[in-house]
């Protein structure tokens, strides 16, 4: 497929493209990786994306709550030595084992 942006779009895209190279911009980027990978997991253990309780202060509180679990999910890990990051394999992958034993 072929996309032909407009004139404009095309020098901002190019020239984003050219700042991510830059040193500086992976620097920032990657404090940004790291707190992405902190967010995803409070979605996937505490179910962060929808609050249980109606209420700002409320609200709030389940929030301190899902960071100290997390914390504590964080520490345990540490001290037992188990890591907390799972390999993950496609479908396709546990296919091809599957076949291959």
């Amino acid at each position: 497929m072929l996309t032909l942006r407009p004139k404009e779009a095309h020098e901002a895209l190019a020239r984003a493209r050219t700042e991510q190279k830059t040193k500086t911009w992976k620097d920032k980027y990657a404090l940004r990786a790291g707190i992405e990978g902190t967010i995803n997991q409070a979605l996937d253990i505490t179910g962060l994306r929808r609050a249980r309780y109606r209420g700002l202060p409320k609200v709030r509180l389940q929030h301190a709550f899902s960071a100290t679990a997390i914390n504590i999910i964080r520490l345990d890990a540490h001290w037992t030595d188990h890591p907390l990051r799972r390999v993950r394999t496609s479908r396709l992958e546990r296919l091809a084992y599957k076949l291959t034993a």
